[in-house]
């Protein structure tokens, strides 16, 4: 496996893969790999030739309160990790060699960025949106794998990838959970082992949505009451959002007709989590 840190060396070994018919894939990650990076990595290595993994702290998603210089950082078993998988290349540029001295462009989504984790934080996705761009002008996949777990962000990167036609076919893979139903996330090691227990409220919270959808229920206050109702029993546990929206514009429903996703985002002491659930409406 290749460790390639500067952007124009990734580049090029990417052009001269490309030229020879090689379909290249990318595993877009911030490193502190879990098992929901593995499931990714393992259903990009069955659909590619060669594959890239990316491990960048992407310092422009993050807030300024935000938890950028505490993010988990474990190169080493993040690396033996992707070895371990059959990954080509580990592409791991600084922040200086993505964003140098004289960078200026952003890239916004201005209308599915607006809400939900959009609202909450306020940079996070213009943030997202500038270093997919570049990683995809950087390495040149012909398909990317990203994880349904970052709903809202799949969703951004399908549009990005319309609006500018940037011809990398987006694959997005099933959240990977605990056994007790917690959607595996690289912050998780931050939770206490009370909060630990906790955190599976906010998954059990979306199950009592998708429940009444199930049951017959349409109406988008009930759906989300519903979920409210289910957080509000762990005293504990703060409400960033619990809605039920359109899954293409993310736009909040009043009635469930058809496909709806039903999005999450708590706060848990110092730790926020967000997790999802795609249902049908019948």
């Amino acid at each position: 496996m290749k460790i390639i840190r500067s952007p124009s060396a990734m580049t090029a070994w990417s052009e001269g893969l490309r030229r020879e018919g090689v379909r290249i894939g990318l595993v877009p990650t911030m490193g502190a790999l879990h098992d929901g990076h593995r499931a990714l990595i393992r259903a990009a290595r069955l659909r590619c030739d060669a594959l890239a993994v990316s491990i960048f702290v992407n310092p422009t998603q993050f807030g300024p309160r935000e938890d950028l210089t505490k993010y988990p950082r474990h190169i080493s078993r993040d690396r033996a990790l992707c070895r371990k998988e059959g990954v080509d290349v580990c592409f791991e540029p600084t922040a200086e060699a993505m964003y140098p001295e004289r960078f200026q462009t952003i890239v916004t989504l201005p209308t599915i960025a607006r809400r939900w984790e959009g609202e909450v934080r306020p940079h996070h996705f213009s943030g997202v949106a500038t270093v997919v761009t570049k990683l995809f002008g950087i390495v040149r996949p012909q398909i990317s794998y990203f994880g349904q777990k970052d709903f809202q962000q799949s969703a951004l990167v399908r549009q990005l990838v319309e609006d500018l036609n940037l011809g990398v076919t987006i694959v997005v893979g099933s959240t990977v959970r605990e056994k007790d139903g917690l959607a595996l996330s690289s912050r998780n090691v931050y939770l206490s082992p009370d909060d630990r227990v906790r955190a599976v409220t906010l998954y059990r919270s979306l199950q009592a949505g998708a429940d009444v959808i199930r049951r017959g229920v349409r109406a988008g206050k009930v759906i989300q009451t519903a979920m409210h109702r289910v957080v509000k029993a762990e005293p504990s546990m703060a409400v960033d959002y619990l809605v039920v929206c359109n899954p293409h514009t993310l736009e909040p429903l009043s009635m469930v007709t058809g496909k709806a996703v039903l999005l999450g985002a708590v706060r848990l002491g110092p730790v926020r989590l967000i997790d999802n659930l795609l249902v049908t409406a019948f």
